[in-house]
């Protein structure tokens, strides 16, 4: 009576409390979270379809994280979205939960927290924004950013230009529109059989997105009554056919940590070296930007990610259970392309097969490394160049206009000390402009290493996740200007060219950076967070525990 009594407050009729099941809605709606501003609508829509099928919807809200303002990145704070909304949905009286999304690091984090709780539970992401026009073009968010940010240090762009390009690359509700971190994770969401089938791509303001929160709402109650958990559904074999779409859409590497992180909450065994393994074999279907020409509205109207995992067939575990209820064979059987220009077809793919993320090893990343070869030069994929080295992004941008700056075409530039606890919460920062003086001369990539992230929206040979990081130690931290350094994509390798005594003399006289702050989750977060190569989880976050709260949960 005394539980009943306080939810009556809110209006409710006594027959809500018979006993059907309770959908809580966890929402990461926030102002400060333009990717996200749109969710209470799509909350509004879950809760139609959970009254529809006999469920008592209650939305609650879980903490937004916007890449686009949180600082200093919202990836410091993935791992605290996950422990809130985890014991949120622990702590509640709740029988299902469905997870609403948008900006790159919601994703992850709530399906994180589900599997942590293992109570049934539906992703409904966002949806991308509507395609950017800019001069009568196609402009993607984040990737012609990164151009412009070139094109005005190269003088080729002026800054009124620039701020009258910002509005025509963001027109709509939505997170970004090119193959970033938050369409690769909405696309790993559906390919791990978390989210409905054409989720990841109907548009923020289609009508669509609203029918597909609807038709989520009425799944999480027959979840519910079926029992069919996270762990039922996200098992190995649906893990390797996310790894296998990641290659085929030309995914973020951000996939990597992340998907690395949700295995490590349900037990599922998965590590750095699956994404290399299970990508060897699949082409690039998708011509999307960054990797390609087309924007997620384009891909949404070609058929979606559906059309994709069709046109994969045999290359999927097809028996793998879905939040459907049904296998991914069949949610896709029917699958139509509608534009081969945009989804390609597996025996003429968008390119090669073996062009996805590559795991990287040797001497300067002994616990791995990733480059995304779609967004690479080729010419640059076996490259070897002197190092010119930097403890900060900020340190290099300080320099980057210098006219003096001793870097030409072979430089391999190394931006350090930006790794999870390096930071701290390893920043999209790796992807660096080049300097001025070789944009005007007509440089369009370097070989860039860092251990730190860099945009799934953005491109360039740029060697990432470098593990362990420097803060931590790593072989990274031990560089100096002047070494050289070999990349050699095809062999998987990435070597430091300095003798190992000379190495030892460095690493003797090394000091570890101070601490970040000494109170706080920053604190909290340096102190336990878990390197790149196995998803900067906190180590005592790992696994799940659980939809009992101990002692009071009768």
């Amino acid at each position: 009576m005394n539980h009943r009594s306080w939810m009556r407050s809110q209006g409710f009729t006594p027959e809500v409390f018979d006993g059907r099941p309770v959908i809580g809605i966890a929402t990461t709606w926030s102002e400060l979270a333009p990717c996200n501003v749109h969710l209470h609508r799509v909350a509004e829509s879950v809760k139609r379809g959970v009254w529809q099928s006999g469920g008592f919807p209650l939305e609650f809200p879980a903490m937004a994280l916007g890449e686009t303002l949180l600082r200093p990145t919202a990836m410091l704070y993935r791992n605290l979205l996950a422990m809130e909304a985890e014991e949120l949905i622990r702590a509640n009286p709740l029988d299902g939960v469905v997870l609403l999304s948008g900006c790159d690091k919601t994703t992850p984090g709530l399906l994180m927290a589900a599997s942590s709780v293992d109570l049934p539970a539906v992703m409904v992401t966002g949806g991308p924004m509507l395609s950017g026009k800019y001069q009568g073009a196609d402009v993607g968010s984040g990737t012609a950013v990164w151009r412009f940010e070139e094109e005005l240090l190269a003088g080729r762009m002026t800054a009124e230009e620039c701020v009258f390009a910002e509005g025509c690359m963001a027109r709509s509700n939505g997170h970004c529109m090119t193959m970033g971190t938050a369409s690769t994770m909405a696309s790993m969401a559906e390919a791990l059989g978390m989210q409905l089938p054409y989720s990841a791509t109907w548009p923020a303001v289609d009508s669509r997105r609203y029918e597909t929160a609807q038709r989520a709402g009425q799944v999480i109650v027959d979840l519910v009554n079926s029992d069919l958990r996270p762990s039922a559904i996200m098992t190995r074999d649906a893990f390797e056919n996310a790894i296998r779409v990641n290659a085929a859409i030309g995914g973020s590497t951000n996939a990597v940590i992340h998907l690395l992180a949700i295995a490590g909450r349900l037990g599922v065994q998965l590590d750095l070296d699956d994404f290399d393994a299970l990508a060897q074999d699949v082409p690039t279907l998708l011509n999307l930007q960054p990797s390609g020409q087309y924007l997620m509205e384009d891909f949404c109207y070609a058929g979606g990610l559906p059309a994709v995992m069709r046109e994969l067939g045999g290359l999927l575990h097809g028996d793998a259970v879905t939040v459907t209820g049904r296998t991914v064979a069949e949610n896709v059987a029917d699958a139509p392309c509608w534009n081969r220009e945009v989804i390609h077809a597996l025996d003429a793919p968008f390119q090669p097969a073996g062009t996805g993320t590559a795991v990287l090893r040797g001497n300067l990343a002994p616990d791995g490394a990733v480059l995304k070869q779609s967004a690479a030069s080729p010419h640059l994929l076996k490259h070897r160049g002197p190092a010119l080295v930097f403890d900060s992004p900020e340190a290099y941008y300080a320099v980057v206009a210098d006219e003096d700056l001793d870097a030409d075409e072979d430089t391999v530039l190394v931006i350090r000390y930006c790794g999870p606890r390096g930071y701290p919460g390893m920043p999209e920062v790796a992807n660096v402009p080049l300097p001025a003086k070789l944009l005007r001369r007509g440089v369009r990539d370097l070989v860039r290493i860092c251990d730190a992230r860099m945009s799934g929206t953005a491109y360039g040979t740029v060697v990432l996740h470098v593990a362990p990081e420097a803060a931590a130690g790593g072989p990274l931290a031990l560089v100096r200007t002047g070494d050289w350094i070999t990349l050699d994509v095809p062999s998987r390798l990435l070597t430091l060219e300095v003798p190992e005594a000379e190495l030892e003399l460095r690493r003797s006289q090394w000091t570890a950076p101070p601490p970040h702050a000494s109170r706080g989750w920053t604190r909290l977060y340096t102190e336990h967070v878990e390197q790149a190569n196995t998803g900067c989880d906190l180590d005592f976050l790992i696994g799940g525990s659980g939809s009992a709260v101990g002692r009071d949960s009768h």
